[in-house]
């Protein structure tokens, strides 16, 4: 990681790293760093042209490698590379009302569920916060200073979705977390947390003074069948998830959601929506269905019963959508990310 990269210091520590100038100049560049981001240190007008070059590599903790397109240009994927190699993928995805970005919380991911080409690729280190945090800010600078069809300039929402599991980077998220509600201003309730059930840290989030969303990765409603493809659930079963996931929402008031990626003869039978519809009403939480997107190694398929499925939801009470895939024709959808950087 790069000693001089802006982000990677505590922003009340960004005075020490130019002690010669006026107090005021920590300010000006946490404002551009955080509320007005930029592309580059060129943009930061008020700052003098010496500071502002000595800078100039010194913005991004990581290097852009790749920029991809698509849904009609309502969808990009970038590849950020840091200096130790480390590689992190991030998308932005633009809607008529909302702008949503989905970060890294990790290079690769150690917990090898089945169907996740981030599993599948293994594991490289936890994100640093301001490599976290630094995701964020690239996107705000993107909108607002390029753009994308049909969105607004301003990002409104992040989900930590991307490669890696949050919880298990805890201390790093949280202070991630902490500068993402601080700097960026953003409220907890645009913020949301996904893991694949990590008890301990899902039941430390509650706790938190930020009511952030919490998205569970469930997959399957028997503990056999999640072992197989989510074998964290072999630490923590499902019937232990389901009681932190309970305290979380009776403690935070946070409707949690449950992600359930459908998979053809895996989870999609009438079994499994009845087992998923109990667990939905344990948790008091809503139901995303998620198409299968196709990753190199799985052997798992689509289920062709999404709609299906979900009409046995809604009989048995449940709220429940089916997600709306953004970016698979860039590898940027569910469970896609990292296939382009594994073979870059």
């Amino acid at each position: 990681m790069t000693e001089g990269s802006l982000y990677l210091h505590d922003p009340d520590d960004l005075a020490s790293l130019f002690p010669d100038e006026p107090a005021y100049r920590s300010d000006q560049v946490r404002e551009w760093l955080y509320r007005t981001p930029v592309l580059s240190t060129e943009d930061m007008t008020n700052l003098p042209g010496t500071l502002r070059h000595r800078f100039e590599d010194g913005l991004w903790p990581f290097e852009v490698i790749r920029e991809q397109s698509g849904d009609g240009g309502r969808t990009k994927k970038w590849l950020f590379r840091t200096p130790d190699g480390a590689d992190i993928e991030t998308v932005l995805m633009g809607y008529p009302r909302r702008a949503t970005v989905c970060i890294s919380s990790q290079a690769g991911c150690a917990l090898g569920c089945t169907f996740c080409a981030t599993g599948q690729f293994g594991f490289e280190r936890h994100l640093e916060p301001g490599e976290i945090t630094a995701q964020i800010g690239y996107a705000k600078a993107y909108l607002r200073m390029v753009g994308m069809p049909n969105t607004p300039e301003r990002l409104t929402n992040v989900v930590f979705m991307g490669m890696g599991e949050p919880l298990a980077n805890y201390r790093r998220v949280r202070e991630a977390i902490r500068r993402m509600t601080g700097e960026f201003a953003m409220s907890a309730r645009s913020l949301t947390v996904s893991t694949v059930g990590m008890v301990p840290g899902i039941r430390r989030l509650a706790e938190e003074p930020w009511r952030v969303n919490l998205a569970v990765s469930l997959h399957a409603a028997d503990d056999e069948t999640r072992s197989r493809i989510v074998p964290i659930n072999r630490r923590y079963p499902l019937a232990d998830l389901t009681e932190a996931v309970r305290y979380h929402a009776d403690t935070t008031r946070r409707r949690p959601s449950i992600e359930w990626t459908m998979m053809d003869g895996v989870n999609d039978t009438d079994e499994q929506a009845r087992l998923l519809a109990e667990i939905a009403h344990r948790m008091v939480a809503h139901v995303n269905l998620i198409p299968l997107n196709p990753t190199p190694f799985t052997e798992e398929r689509t289920s062709p019963r999404i709609e299906e499925f979900r009409h046995l939801l809604e009989g048995h009470g449940v709220n429940v959508t089916v997600r709306d895939t953004r970016g698979r024709d860039i590898d940027a959808a569910c469970g896609q990310l990292r296939v382009v950087s594994a073979t870059t």
